[in-house]
């Protein structure tokens, strides 16, 4: 059996600040153009960005690295992609839709009808994903993928947030 390292989880005070401002200005720009503000989901959001995803995100990012070390060139750069993709699945997008839910105090409308719209909004999206973890993955240094990665997504939960309304 390989000598293998674990990986040391880093759970940084940038990271949490990173994560509570950006996926909550993401989604507040969300809510308020689908006349949906609500300070509870803002703060729900910022709860959810500075813990799970401040926390899960770069120690799934350097799990990507680890898992790909052995590899190089175009083989690399695919899997280190695909990988990042997997992670921003429709669960993790049915999770996220699942929460603006719970905040927003809409609990009624958490139905299997959620995750129905978290594949389609991630079936559409894959090439637009695809080309932004790319670009995170392979050209941003790691110190700074959670910051790139939360920027995209910051932008995809306006995404995500719509697609309740272009797919439902």
């Amino acid at each position: 059996m390989k000598n293998r390292r674990p990986i040391k989880l880093q759970y940084t005070k940038q990271n949490i600040f990173r994560g509570a401002l950006i996926y909550s200005i993401g989604d507040t720009i969300a809510s308020f153009l689908l006349n949906e503000f609500s300070i509870y989901r803002l703060l729900g959001m910022v709860l959810i960005g500075a813990t799970v995803y401040a926390f899960e995100i770069p120690n799934y990012f350097n799990w990507i690295e680890k898992k790909t070390a052995n590899n190089s060139g175009l083989k690399r750069t695919i899997a280190k992609t695909i990988l990042a993709i997997a992670y921003f699945n429709p669960l993790w997008i049915f999770r996220h839709l699942l929460f603006i839910k719970l905040f927003s105090g809409n609990f009624e409308q958490i139905t299997s009808n959620l995750f129905i719209v978290a594949c389609w909004s991630f079936l559409v999206n894959i090439p637009i994903s695809f080309i932004a973890n790319f670009i995170i993955q392979n050209k941003v240094k790691l110190d700074w993928r959670f910051l790139a990665s939360a920027i995209f997504s910051a932008l995809m939960a306006i995404y995500y947030a719509l697609s309740e309304t272009i797919f439902n």
